[in-house]
């Protein structure tokens, strides 16, 4: 079914005419339901799932792993004393962890503890750029199923290694964050070739909304499974259901909707249109010089960066508030510390279906959507970590403001998370490789800066902890709103591309 005059939606639009491109009328549009584009989406959600569920599953299972080996700070000690809050009235008596006979609980101090849990980071860090790039050239499925299924089965072998000692498991978790590295730049190699640019918000953000709902049920589920199954039933658990996604996924995906075996000929013609020749692979010849002198690039880097240090302090350091701090019990924690993420993930797909309809119905551009959505997702969560320093100890209110925090961050995904395949398509998978990178460095610096502010486990110190997170974030979202964009950069675009903007151009078509 070609579209109107053969014209791709995806073509290059010049400075001042990004909102001029054409759309593809409502009534022409392939419906979503049961379509080959939505379940590749709700299989991507599924994999970044069991994804996040990789990731966490150690940071709670080590409280089994190395129950009572250190006693508790002595929260009445006279240089913290005056400074943490009083236990709570629902406060259980029973603070002990327990779990099945015979489960083998080892000897690791805090800082062999700290190294376990940043050993993931150390891999996750090497695979990025490398994933996109090979992802961008070859397709992006091959990539993204067995970055899951390496993990999953590397994951199985955690009881394992733990046995032998912690430098075994060190080594073990860092090989899986380098399988689990091309995850994320695949994904978006893949909807390169699969979105279609005016649902671009709406797939890519439910598809990447699954590492959301994974952090949110992963940190309850790890606890309970610990307590009822002992601490490796985690692991077995987890790898197990990784390597179940992967057989769907393998049977059930194509990396362009030419090869789809299920698609019809209808969605396969609507997707390949307005694609158009951005939905092709980059070869092995990639503009270096270009992408690393991009001004919209760089704006990116930089507001993920200030973005995820809020993120990964919370995801690492909010259970140890919760426990340190306001001494909620073992059950509670794990529900209070998993209820952000829930609402991340609600709000980040359904950022997607707003952002896509008001770049569809004219309201704003592309890139004044992406600034709105992203300075949503910065300012606001970075207001209700201030306000959190403000309630003293009052639970209810700390709580409430913690899970706002995350949940308004959830808008970004619809912004700056998504502004690669914007400026970039056919280098989508090699940009996210780039940006998430640069992203992943908070999350080994934002925790040990965490650790330093907090050494007395005071009040005082998680202030300075939020504080920062805050004014990062917000420097974050001033620089995107500066220079970020999502016009269509020269050095990304296809000969095709350039004749349609020249043809445009000398016959001043503007619909």
């Amino acid at each position: 079914m070609p579209l109107q005059n053969g014209y791709s939606i995806n073509r290059a639009p010049s400075d001042d005419e990004e909102d001029c491109e054409l759309l593809v009328p409502p009534d022409r549009v392939p419906p979503q339901c049961c379509s080959a584009r939505l379940n590749l989406a709700m299989l991507m959600f599924l994999g970044f799932t069991v994804v996040y569920g990789l990731r966490v599953n150690l940071s709670v299972a080590m409280v089994a792993m190395v129950n009572n080996t250190e006693p508790p700070p002595a929260i009445n000690s006279s240089n913290s004393s005056k400074h943490v809050c009083p236990l709570p009235r629902t406060n259980n008596s029973e603070t002990g962890f327990t779990q099945p006979d015979g489960v083998p609980v080892y000897q690791w101090d805090s800082e062999t503890q700290g190294w376990l849990l940043g050993a993931f980071f150390f891999g996750y860090l090497c695979t990025q750029i490398i994933g996109g790039y090979l992802a961008g050239h070859y397709g992006g499925t091959r990539f993204l199923g067995f970055g899951v299924l390496g993990t999953a089965a590397l994951t199985l072998l955690t009881p394992l290694t733990a046995q032998l000692g912690p430098s075994w498991l060190f080594a073990l978790r860092a090989l899986e964050g380098f399988g689990e590295g091309v995850t994320y730049p695949s994904m978006m190699a893949i909807w390169a070739r699969w979105a279609p640019p005016q649902e671009r918000s709406r797939l890519t953000a439910l598809s990447g909304s699954g590492g959301n709902f994974g952090a949110f049920i992963a940190l309850p589920l790890t606890g309970f499974i610990c307590e009822t199954l002992g601490w490796p039933a985690v692991f077995y658990l987890c790898g197990g259901g990784g390597c179940v996604w992967a057989v769907f996924w393998f049977a059930l995906v194509s990396d362009d909707p030419r090869t789809h075996k299920r698609i019809s000929e209808e969605e396969r013609e609507y997707i390949i249109n307005t694609v158009g020749a951005q939905g092709t692979g980059h070869g092995w010849k990639v503009p270096v010089l270009s992408i690393v002198t991009s001004v919209p690039l760089w704006a990116i880097i930089i507001c993920q960066m200030c973005s995820n240090w809020s993120y990964y302090t919370l995801l690492t350091s909010l259970p140890v508030y919760m426990d340190n701090i306001l001494h909620f019990d073992l059950q509670s924690n794990g529900f209070l510390s998993a209820l952000p993420y829930f609402g991340a993930w609600l709000v980040s797909s359904l950022s997607g279906v707003l952002a896509d309809f008001l770049i569809e119905k004219r309201v704003f551009s592309i890139t004044v959507t992406r600034k709105l959505f992203s300075s949503v997702g910065l300012v606001l969560p970075s207001v209700f970590l201030v306000s959190v320093c403000y309630v003293g100890c009052s639970h209810i209110w700390t709580v409430l403001f913690l899970t706002l925090s995350t949940t308004t961050g959830g808008a970004s995904a619809a912004g700056v998370y998504m502004n690669q395949i914007d400026i970039a398509p056919r280098y989508a998978g090699i940009l996210l490789g780039i940006t998430n990178t640069f992203g992943t460095i908070p999350g080994i610096i934002a925790p040990i800066v965490t650790g330093y502010f907090t050494e007395d486990h005071s009040l005082d110190g998680w202030r300075k902890v939020f504080w920062l997170a805050a004014g990062i974030q917000m420097c974050g979202a001033l620089f995107y709103l500066i220079f970020g964009s999502a016009k269509l950069q020269k050095w990304a675009m296809t000969e095709e591309d350039r004749a349609e903007a020249e043809k445009r151009r000398t016959s001043s078509i503007c619909t």
